[in-house]
């Protein structure tokens, strides 16, 4: 298992590298250097060429990429120019409300996902299945600012259950914490939860009919034990998987539900740089963002060696 671990680790390393080097390059194509996007298209030519040569931006691409790479290894990513903190501070700062957004969203979906996909792969070609199925498939097909506007409409505006914009941390309770993200976690959570209920019962179907689960029956097990004992077990790689991925999404791509609720994110923080040109943010937001998702991926990946038994030592 720790061989497969470090295998997992080490193919990493290639990952970030190109995403480094792809996330430096955007800055340096930039037209006029990052000079450009950061005093405007106003500018005049000796006032860009001054602040480029004051970035070190005036310098061969290898050599800034180098300096760039070495020192986002010892830990400095930059300098936000209109926030007037380094990056790492916006990036601490704002991930707060992302991953408790993250969080609850993906607790909604497992609640409402995995129970749903089990008995629609349970009850396959019945009224139950052909519901499950297209609930699942309308929570795909709705767009998801869509869908935050109706529940925001639904929870906030008509019913006053829940507010509909704002946040508030955990250092003013929990219960309050939890009010104020409820409603675009449930957005988020539905549609995440409408993929991990097709990957549930696309899984299960699989594993029901095969032989050991008909020995199962055959030696007269509760119904209830095969399922959720013997078919969920052998299932549950697959489910792993995509809980994984839906996870990976949600802390990575919350940026227009955080807009429209006014969640004080890093999707906010995104849109912030982007509209500001702070391009030392945005290279230091997308750098952790993919970071971010490939440590998901990886923990997923850890996950599937316990859960696999061909993964298992002494297993082939």
């Amino acid at each position: 298992m720790l061989k497969y671990i470090g295998k997992r680790i080490l193919s990493l390393i290639p990952v970030m590298f190109v995403v480094s080097v792809v996330v430096f390059l955007v800055t340096y194509l930039i037209p006029g250097g990052p000079a450009t996007a950061l005093l405007g298209l106003e500018a005049s030519s000796d006032q860009i060429a001054a602040l480029n040569a004051e970035l070190g931006f005036d310098r061969p691409f290898l050599v800034q990429y180098a300096d760039w790479f070495m020192d986002v290894l010892h830990g400095d990513w930059g300098r936000s120019y209109f926030l007037q903190q380094s990056v790492l501070e916006a990036i601490a700062e704002y991930f707060g409300p992302t991953i408790s957004l993250a969080i609850l969203a993906q607790i909604i979906a497992l609640i409402l996902s995995v129970p749903l996909g089990i008995i629609a792969a349970y009850k396959r070609g019945t009224a139950v299945d052909v519901t499950a199925v297209t609930a699942s498939l309308l929570g795909t097909a709705i767009p998801g600012f869509l869908l935050s506007m109706f529940l925001m409409l639904f929870f906030g505006v008509y019913h006053h259950w829940f507010p509909v914009s704002g946040y508030v941390g955990l250092d003013q309770g929990l219960l309050e914490h939890l009010r104020y993200l409820f409603v675009p976690a449930l957005s988020l959570g539905i549609v995440q939860a409408a993929y991990i209920t097709r990957m549930t019962r696309s899984s299960l179907l699989e594993v029901l009919y095969k032989n050991f689960i008909r020995t199962a029956r055959a030696k007269g097990l509760k119904e209830k034990k095969v399922i959720l004992t013997y078919a969920l077990k052998n299932a549950a790689p697959a489910i792993l998987t995509a809980v994984g991925q839906s996870f990976g999404s949600l802390v990575t791509g919350t940026i227009v539900t955080e807009t429209l609720f006014n969640i004080p994110g890093i999707g906010m923080l995104t849109m912030g740089a982007i509209n500001r040109r702070d391009i030392f943010l945005i290279q230091g937001v997308v750098l952790f963002v993919t970071l971010v998702y490939v440590l998901v991926n990886l923990v997923v990946d850890i996950l599937y060696g316990f859960v696999d038994p061909r993964l298992q030592p002494g297993r082939k």
